[in-house]
């Protein structure tokens, strides 16, 4: 494993069920390791192998796995997901660079490893490997807020791989879109749409109208970042179509996506125009985007930073409404480690720049450079 190319590591997506134990265990223990993580980058080449047998292959055989004396039961796969439930309110609150998350990996190499290693049936394998892959999507989450893409990607491949093991074809597309979103964000606009595009067919007769909206939120995200209005909006329309049909089927949706409210939708709406250019709606749907803003923290500040830069276009900016918004976010941000929220902070700088000589902008930017914490 020393000698293992980290080019290469946390890429596989072997076949073999003991194999894609190995890998993704083998994985857990070299992530840690700097060098790792500053010699590798996001590479696309590597979701060819991932998404491919994702796509084609639902689910594997059996399940089961005779290793280790260690007998796995219900106990061992509530504590994962436990710490999964923990993990996805402690990013949420203080951003995938805080302590707090990063105790998602150190819970991988010490808790689940182990237990992958061990002894248990087929059904008992299922659920763990269900909630194995919950804890590797929020480590490929919390990865991704944090700058890591590179260590991102490989986590969102491991995730991709144990929701095959575990036969959940919703949670495996729920991976997808979420590395979609990191793909975007990075530039890599029609890879994403891809992603999306094989997420939803793949799951649309298995996940709920809720997952499924997801999906489509993200389609739209990708597509406003790409430029293609006509696209975002068809999208954004069948997430809002699918949400409202979830209200019918509330019992019936996983836990992992309790989040997606018309809430949630309305504040990646207001993004979504802002993107796009028109500031109008992107305010008209700031209205209907209310969420605690202690739970979602980081989401809170991000839309406040948004709407900050959606003050600035249009034929008449609004400073003054750019720059309240724009400290408002720092208040909130603040206290959220996440390189992703800077890189927000930062853009809005960008876009600040034809107002540079105000003392208001000067006094923001060096708000941004000192009290913000990048990962």
């Amino acid at each position: 494993m020393e000698d293992r190319d980290p080019a290469t590591a946390g890429l596989d997506f072997p076949r073999a069920l003991p194999n894609a134990i190995l890998a993704a265990t083998d994985y857990w223990s070299l992530v840690d390791r700097r060098d790792f993580l500053t010699t590798a980058s996001l590479a696309m080449t590597g979701w060819t192998t991932p998404v491919r047998r994702w796509l084609t292959t639902s689910a594997d055989p059996h399940a089961a796995h005779v290793g280790s004396r260690r007998h796995v039961g219900a106990a061992d796969v509530a504590e994962l997901l436990t710490a999964a439930e923990d993990a996805r309110r402690w990013d949420s609150q203080y951003g995938g660079g805080n302590w707090r998350s990063s105790g998602v990996l150190a819970c991988l190499r010490e808790r689940a490893t182990p237990l992958l290693h061990g002894r248990y049936n087929d059904h008992t394998g299922r659920q763990l490997f269900a909630a194995t892959a919950q804890l590797s999507r929020l480590a490929g989450w919390t990865a991704f807020d944090a700058g890591q893409h590179a260590a991102a990607q490989r986590h969102y491949s491991q995730a991709l791989r144990l929701a095959r093991a575990a036969g959940d074809v919703p949670f495996g597309g729920y991976v997808l879109v979420c590395a979609a979103l990191q793909a975007s964000l990075r530039g890599f606009h029609d890879d994403a749409i891809d992603m999306c595009h094989g997420a939803y067919e793949r799951a649309r007769h298995t996940a709920t109208p809720r997952v499924l909206a997801f999906y489509r939120l993200i389609e739209a995200r990708v597509h406003a970042r790409a430029g293609d209005a006509p696209a975002a909006g068809r999208a954004l329309a069948a997430s809002d179509t699918l949400l409202n049909q979830a209200a019918n089927h509330h019992g019936d949706d996983p836990t992992w996506i309790d989040f997606y409210t018309h809430a949630r939708l309305a504040a990646d709406a207001v993004e979504i125009h802002r993107d796009l250019g028109l500031p109008t709606p992107a305010l008209q749907w700031n209205t209907e985007a209310a969420m605690p803003t202690d739970t979602f923290a980081r989401s809170y500040g991000l839309r406040l930073v948004v709407l900050a830069s959606t003050r600035l276009l249009g034929q008449h900016p609004d400073l003054h409404a750019a720059l309240t918004q724009g400290n408002q976010a720092v208040d909130v941000l603040a206290h959220v480690a996440s390189t992703r929220a800077t890189d927000y902070a930062n853009d809005l700088l960008h876009r600040l720049w034809p107002w540079k000589p105000e003392p208001g902008v000067a006094d923001l930017a060096h708000r941004i450079r000192t009290e913000l914490t990048a990962a």
